[in-house]
């Protein structure tokens, strides 16, 4: 599937444990992102200093779900999900 324009739930939901540019301590999980665009586009998109977790993401529906909101959702739960325990 085609990234939806103007979605960015990969760019918020997931948490992201590495410093990259930009962000020094990671981004939690539910935290935008600081180079989430207004229109919800990467500023890094195509850049070397993209994350690599974002270059590798690739949009599937059973990630992306048919809407934004879904999308929010299946990422929250994959979060979630995948937490250690404790």
């Amino acid at each position: 599937m085609q990234c939806r324009s103007g979605c960015g739930a990969c760019c918020i939901a997931p948490s992201i444990h590495q410093a990259f540019y930009g962000m020094p301590a990671g981004k939690a999980a539910g935290e935008r992102c600081v180079h989430l665009l207004e229109d919800a586009r990467c500023a890094l998109f195509g850049r070397p200093e993209r994350p690599d977790v974002c270059s590798a993401f690739q949009a599937e529906t059973e990630f992306c779900g048919t809407t934004r909101e879904q999308a929010v959702q299946i990422l929250d739960a994959l979060e979630i999900s995948s937490k250690p325990p404790g």
